[in-house]
């Protein structure tokens, strides 16, 4: 595995920690959540489920498939056959019966992929969740529960910055990066792609170290050609890429496009007060909340704009001049 050695590292430690832990480790999509956890723990997981995607069902039909799915999961994982659960508390008990059923006294580790589609309108998902952990889960020194997200406004709102039942609940979390410029060069060379260090520099500006992406690079090509190939091709396998990212992280993809299509039109960036007056939209929490699912998945940075130089501050006998956290 190319370069989370750091993540690698803290999830093992976590694994022997010989106490409850509930992981969550979020990133921008694409960013290789999912085969971390895989790749770390091989031969290691007792219970593996992935939610399904909320674009791909009718909101009436979602948590009856939801439900479904998440019971095939425990068939397979070697759960008898018996009543399907008909809610999620109903599901999160027989996950509880068939861990409790199994248990041997070593580490029990569960992962629960894409949490945030779980949680359907009106499922009751988070609450079955709380009381899955709350009430059972914590108290078992031998459980590790790792959960992924790739809708980061979601991990955060609702489960690490938790302000009811998950306050406080989550034990460590972990944000998934990009790769580093080394990192990118490690990743291609053990592909057997060659590029110069130029060329691996402007795969970056393009591909943005996103792991999925640089797996695309054929060998046989150079860059050019591949990014040819990648995006402008008839059949071009990530032309439809940047609508398909936003509309599978974020629950109001237009909003959230149209913030970055006006960054886009200035390398300095804009403040929050000029972004709502570009934008015409009222500088409120729905613009927080969207800001803060951008920065927390690498699409945007934030940066500290000075105050003008006559303000500063008297420390110690001098004057010190003096900046503001300000714009996004």
């Amino acid at each position: 595995m190319i370069g989370r050695k750091r993540e690698t590292k803290e999830l093992n430690r976590l694994y022997e920690s010989g106490r409850a832990e509930l992981v969550a480790i979020y990133g921008r999509c694409r960013i290789g959540k999912t085969y971390l956890v895989d790749e770390t723990f091989e031969g290691r997981i007792t219970f593996k489920h992935a939610g399904l995607s909320l674009a791909d069902e009718e909101p009436t039909g979602l948590l009856k498939a939801q439900l479904q799915h998440f019971y095939n999961s425990l068939i397979l994982h070697g759960m008898e056959a018996c009543e399907k659960p008909e809610n999620w508390l109903d599901a999160f008990l027989l996950l509880e019966k068939f861990l409790q059923k199994i248990d041997n006294g070593s580490r029990q580790l569960i992962f629960l992929d894409e949490l945030p589609w779980l949680d359907s309108p009106r499922s009751g998902f988070l609450r079955a969740f709380e009381g899955f952990w709350n009430t059972w889960g914590c108290h078992r020194k031998n459980l590790m529960v790792i959960v992924c997200g790739s809708a980061n406004s979601w991990v955060l709102d609702k489960l690490i910055n938790n302000h009811g039942g998950l306050y406080g609940r989550v034990t460590y979390e972990i944000k998934l990066s990009p790769f580093t410029l080394r990192e990118c060069e490690e990743f291609y060379r053990s592909r057997n792609v060659q590029l110069s260090r130029y060329d691996i520099t402007q795969s970056y500006m393009i591909f943005g170290g996103i792991p999925y992406y640089l797996g695309y690079m054929d060998k046989e090509l150079s860059l050019a050609q591949n990014v040819d190939n990648l995006f402008f091709a008839r059949n071009a396998v990530l032309k439809n890429e940047y609508d398909r990212l936003f509309e599978s992280v974020f629950t109001n993809p237009e909003a959230i496009k149209s913030i970055v299509r006006l960054l886009y039109t200035r390398n300095a960036g804009f403040t929050r007060g000029e972004i709502t007056e570009r934008l015409g939209i009222s500088d409120g929490g729905t613009l927080t909340k969207n800001l803060r699912a951008l920065l927390a998945s690498d699409f945007i940075e934030s940066r500290v704009r000075p105050l003008p130089s006559d303000f500063a501050l008297h420390i110690q006998g001098e004057w010190i001049p003096c900046g503001v956290w300000e714009g996004i």
